[in-house]
């Protein structure tokens, strides 16, 4: 009895199989290069026309395989190919694109008419004669500004200064009369001087001296007026002294 293997040609083709399936293996892993499909296709096909038919479902896999590779080949390339022309346009043209944008505001720019030229004349007259009236206006203003302010700081009453003195008066002995060597001194008259209160103090073996205070404006009255204006009376003043100089 025959055995039913003897019409089956995979045995006698074993090593074709296998390369066969090597190559399938490739094309799933991604490595296979486009001669190592087309020949496992082909070897396939030789199997299968030698004897039997390889099934249907590892062919049309191989086929979807192949048509994707090369769909994946050919993006790959148009890519190159993209970047490679635009790198070309980049080192061809890299002062192109200044001189363009250069060149491209002369372009855009709308150009006046020639016969607008007198307008523009009359234009920038006016317009120099609104200059010259501004200025003007601004410096009246500024001078009615600056003659505010003086009359305003004139019609301030200005700040004087007063200070207030207490002075030693020292008769000659104790038989000078007291009461008219302060009127003498109270005497003493002017402009920006003030007296004020007095004292008499002993100072010893029945002499007092006088002690009398003055408001006086430092601008007008000083002490060396008053030493010379009291001492003046020399029938009752025998010296002057400045016990307290204080500014008000």
């Amino acid at each position: 009895m025959a055995s039913p293997l003897m019409n089956e040609s995979v045995w006698f083709n074993q090593q074709k199989f296998e390369k066969a399936e090597a190559n399938y293996q490739q094309i799933l892993a991604g490595t296979a290069t486009p001669g190592q499909r087309t020949r496992s296709v082909q070897h396939v096909q030789q199997i299968t026309g030698g004897g039997g038919s390889a099934p249907a479902g590892k062919m049309e896999s191989l086929e979807r395989e192949n048509r994707e590779l090369r769909k994946v080949t050919d993006e790959l390339r148009a890519m190159v190919l993209k970047l490679e022309n635009r790198v070309s346009a980049l080192e061809r043209g890299s002062g192109a694109p200044a001189a363009s944008a250069a060149a491209a505001p002369a372009a855009t720019k709308p150009s006046k008419p020639a016969a607008d030229d007198d307008d523009d004349d009359d234009d920038f007259d006016m317009f120099g004669s609104d200059d010259e009236e501004e200025a003007a206006e601004r410096e009246r203003l500024q001078a009615e500004r600056v003659a505010a302010y003086k009359a305003k700081k004139a019609s301030k009453p200005a700040l004087v200064a007063k200070s207030n003195i207490i002075l030693e008066v020292k008769p000659w002995d104790d038989e000078t009369n007291m009461k008219e060597l302060e009127q003498k001194v109270r005497e003493v008259s002017t402009d920006g001087l003030k007296w004020g209160s007095s004292k008499l103090v002993p100072v010893g073996y029945g002499i007092n001296k006088l002690q009398i205070m003055c408001v006086v404006e430092d601008d007008k009255v000083g002490t060396d007026f008053l030493e010379e204006a009291i001492t003046a009376y020399e029938d009752y003043v025998q010296s002057v002294d400045v016990v307290a100089f204080n500014k008000i």
